[in-house]
């Protein structure tokens, strides 16, 4: 189960994750921070790692993606990562813990994978934040598991365990 679930990466309160002694972030790329068949970061996403970069987190980017994929997106923003990670398993976290210099009490993970990303840090204890995915295309494979995940977050969202985003204003976030 995530700690926390907002609308996109925008919605994180950074401010709330530093006052709970978060100083490490490791990130999901695809749906996550661009739409999987977005190549490079739009100028909101590299903002948005500017101002980590200011309030002094550490972050790697964690991905299943092929290495060309990753690197590629990682040559605008410029910070650590991981791919073909083959999350949810600890190592490839283990490894981005380590790109950072970060251990599971200071690190949170941020994606939009309840089985890949959340399930991942959860295993190592890290805190956990989901984002909303940022386009319904994607994988076969990947659509499927996303109708478990939806039965899974509407179980918690009705047991009062989690609270869903509000996301009027979606089509907006990657403009």
């Amino acid at each position: 189960m995530p700690d926390e679930y907002v609308a996109s990466i925008f919605d994180i309160d950074l401010k709330g994750l530093k006052k709970r002694g978060i100083e490490g972030l490791i990130i999901d790329i695809d749906n996550t921070l661009v739409s999987w068949e977005t190549k490079t970061a739009d100028r909101r996403v590299l903002e948005w790692f500017a101002k980590l970069e200011r309030m002094g987190f550490r972050a790697c980017l964690l991905s299943n993606n092929t290495k060309d994929r990753v690197v590629k997106f990682t040559e605008t923003i410029r910070i650590p990562a991981v791919y073909r990670a083959a999350k949810p398993r600890k190592s490839a976290f283990i490894r981005a813990m380590a790109a950072i210099g970060k251990n599971p009490s200071n690190v949170a993970v941020i994606g939009d994978q309840v089985f890949t990303d959340i399930l991942g840090g959860k295993r190592l204890g890290l805190y956990a934040v989901l984002v909303i995915p940022l386009s319904g295309r994607e994988f076969f494979t990947t659509r499927f598991v996303r109708r478990i995940e939806k039965m899974l977050l509407d179980r918690m969202v009705r047991e009062g365990k989690l609270v869903r985003p509000a996301v009027s204003h979606r089509k907006n976030l990657t403009g």
